[in-house]
């Protein structure tokens, strides 16, 4: 399944702080951030239930689009 995420990553630093959390909590997963799009869209391709792992992370906000 592919999640679609408004996320407020919006810097280089941001960026490399969600990569790590995003590699431990989803080993394997294939996930990318469009940082050029107004919404920061993180794309994730999982079968997990990724809006219970990453919604309130302490790292990033994210907020899923339908």
């Amino acid at each position: 399944m592919i999640y679609v995420f408004k996320t407020s990553v919006d810097s280089r630093s941001k960026f490399e702080s969600a990569s790590t959390l995003l590699q431990e909590l989803l080993p394997n997963t294939l996930w990318n951030f469009d940082l050029e799009d107004c919404d920061n869209i993180l794309r994730i391709d999982s079968e997990l239930d990724v809006p219970n792992l990453i919604q309130n992370n302490g790292i990033f906000d994210c907020i899923e689009l339908e």
